[in-house]
């Protein structure tokens, strides 16, 4: 394996850490209990054309099964095939579940912060966002082509639809991370978060701390 291979591999699996840390850490305490079953999105590529090709196993005890694993967490947001087994596309897998994450944190951060619901435009806008960079992380790293995750990639929201770190600092470093890994994991986009251990709760005082120093 050259040093080249295992600095990226390295690389996504700090990415992914940080998701799992930070959604462990900060996001799953301040979720509201489940108000709705979760409901299945599209068929993946496999299940829609048998004939492409796509890892079946990559996911199975590797990092990104970590990715899956927050989605789970997040149903009110995921939307996975309604076929999900080992036999999908699992390019199609991950990027369901970082659209999961990507909107899903987004709505949390705004209750969290706003104490009301975020307009629908915003968590889609994330949810896209999040499946469309982590997904073409996801293929690059598995020389893997997703039919689905193209469409994606090809009609990204536009830049004014996403919040920034000093509106939504967890969701907008997400976006920022995997937007360009490679220029942004030396070090964290928002360092003060490594601080937050308290919940969401944490997050919001440093936001309006910042905002309004003393």
């Amino acid at each position: 394996m050259s040093a080249e291979r295992v600095l990226d591999e390295l690389t996504v699996h700090q990415l992914l850490g940080r998701i799992v840390y930070f959604h462990v850490l900060l996001i799953a305490p301040d979720l509201p209990a489940a108000d709705r079953a979760p409901a299945s999105g599209p068929a993946c590529c496999r299940h829609r054309a048998p004939a492409s090709r796509s890892p079946e196993t990559v996911l199975a005890g590797s990092a990104w099964g970590a990715l899956l694993e927050v989605a789970a967490e997040l149903p009110g947001h995921h939307r996975p095939c309604p076929r999900t087994s080992n036999a999908c596309c699992a390019a199609c897998r991950v990027t369901s579940a970082a659209a999961a994450a990507g909107s899903g944190w987004a709505a949390a951060e705004h209750r969290a912060y706003h104490q009301h619901s975020p307009a629908p435009g915003l968590l889609d806008a994330c949810g896209r966002a999040a499946a469309s960079r982590v997904g073409r992380v996801f293929a690059a790293r598995h020389a893997t082509a997703c039919a689905s995750l193209d469409r994606l990639t090809a009609d990204p929201p536009a830049p004014e639809t996403l919040p920034g770190v000093d509106e939504l600092p967890l969701t907008g470093e997400l976006l920022a991370l995997w937007a360009d890994p490679a220029a942004t994991t030396q070090a964290p986009v928002v360092s003060w978060l490594n601080h937050c251990t308290g919940g969401l709760g944490d997050v919001r005082r440093v936001l309006e701390s910042r905002r309004n120093p003393s």
